[in-house]
């Protein structure tokens, strides 16, 4: 099973709905730009609904919002043709007045290379969703190039990225980054949300070994997570009474 966040909690919905508004607000307040690398499935979608549902309910301003992704674009025309696989909030706040919950006013979807690139001179108050979610590739990389000198821009982080990609070396803190085979200094600010991940924070990760009886479990091997997440949670599984929890190093062989 996973690790990633195996010694971590994600905080509550009601508490990310506030503190993703009010960095939002501060941001906006003081002229600078939300730049959020983000996956384009399931990602992408996720903060685009809590968008829009915190406009609706005047929690942020209006300010222009872009999705610069063409997989993103085609990956949310999925999701809006299965209303039938969206929950109980999405039906009460959106469905039932046939309202797209990933459509509204100051939000346009960017396709083609020509607008993006437009994107760069646009100036004033806005959020740019862009993926790829580790800033490896893709669109992003153009828009943190253009906003992370600036100290009035928040680049923000939604979800895991690993090690020694261009996005951990921004949220480790790392001074300067290099994109585009040019050295930049990073003097935007930079914030975390692990509430958006799609992998699930310890609690969840025991209510899903909860499902499994503990006798039939022979042996749990952790991966996906680095070792300051996995091993905790391996000594956790083991003081809840789980046998044989082991954590294989990179090309270890193990024989069942």
């Amino acid at each position: 099973m996973e690790s990633t966040y195996g010694n971590r909690l994600h905080s509550p919905a009601e508490e990310v709905e506030e503190d993703f508004s009010s960095t939002i607000n501060k941001v906006i307040n003081e002229g600078g730009k939300v730049i959020i690398p983000a996956f384009a499935v399931g990602r992408t979608q996720t903060i685009v609904y809590m968008l829009h549902k915190l406009f609706d309910q005047n929690r942020i301003p209006e300010v222009p919002i872009y999705v610069d992704s063409p997989l993103a674009v085609e990956a949310t025309n999925i999701f809006r043709s299965h209303p039938e696989c969206m929950d109980r909030e999405t039906y009460r706040i959106f469905l039932e007045e046939g309202t797209d919950p990933f459509g509204f006013g100051r939000l346009k979807y960017i396709k083609k290379t020509e607008e993006s690139k437009e994107l760069n001179d646009k100036q004033g108050p806005m959020i740019i969703i862009s993926a790829s979610g580790m800033a490896e590739g893709g669109r992003i990389l153009h828009h943190l190039a253009n906003s992370i000198g600036n100290p009035k821009n928040l680049i923000l982080f939604v979800g895991y990225a690993a090690e020694h990609t261009l996005a951990r070396r921004i949220m480790d803190g790392n001074e300067k980054v290099n994109i585009f085979g040019e050295e930049f200094d990073v003097r935007a600010k930079i914030k975390k949300m692990d509430y958006f991940s799609g992998h699930a924070d310890q609690k969840e990760l025991l209510d899903y070994l909860r499902l499994n009886q503990q006798n039939r479990l022979n042996n749990i091997f952790l991966v996906h997570g680095e070792e300051d997440m996995a091993m905790p949670f391996r000594e956790k599984l083991l003081q809840k009474g789980f046998k044989n929890v082991q954590f294989p190093a990179s090309g270890e062989i193990i024989n069942l």
